[in-house]
């Protein structure tokens, strides 16, 4: 069993005598990963700014409208990738693109959630 597991690992890091990464499966893992932080962030640290703004339902209501906008911004991500072409799948000339869209998505996933929590103080501040 962990010897299947290193053995797919290896498909991910060397394919066919290139040294690069399958871009189209890296950048989906990315993005996977990516929306589990933003959804947690978005619970944790935004709902929770919510709670102590408004008690009602709004909090809750908010989450769900946090999460489905986030998904088309990271689908369009992944499609990109996802349509790459076989034969471009491993080419070592992509590497530049391929970390400026995960720094994109990162930054997305890590920042929005404080942004859209420092926006929110900010705001019930200035209302109280």
């Amino acid at each position: 069993m962990m010897v299947d597991t290193i053995d797919k690992g290896s498909e991910l890091e060397a394919h066919e005598g290139s040294h690069a990464p399958d871009w189209r499966k890296g950048m989906s893992d990315n993005v996977a990963l990516a929306l589990v932080v933003y959804t947690c962030l978005t619970i944790f640290v935004t709902v929770n700014a919510l709670k102590q703004g408004v008690s009602s339902t709004l909090p809750y209501f908010a989450l769900i409208i946090l999460v489905a906008l986030i998904i088309p911004a990271c689908h369009a991500f992944e499609k990109r990738w996802r349509e790459l072409p076989k034969e471009k799948a491993h080419d070592p000339e992509l590497r530049g693109a391929y970390r400026r869209d995960q720094a994109i998505i990162w930054a997305l996933a890590i920042g929005l959630p404080l942004l859209i929590t420092a926006i929110l103080k900010a705001l019930f501040l200035t209302l109280a």
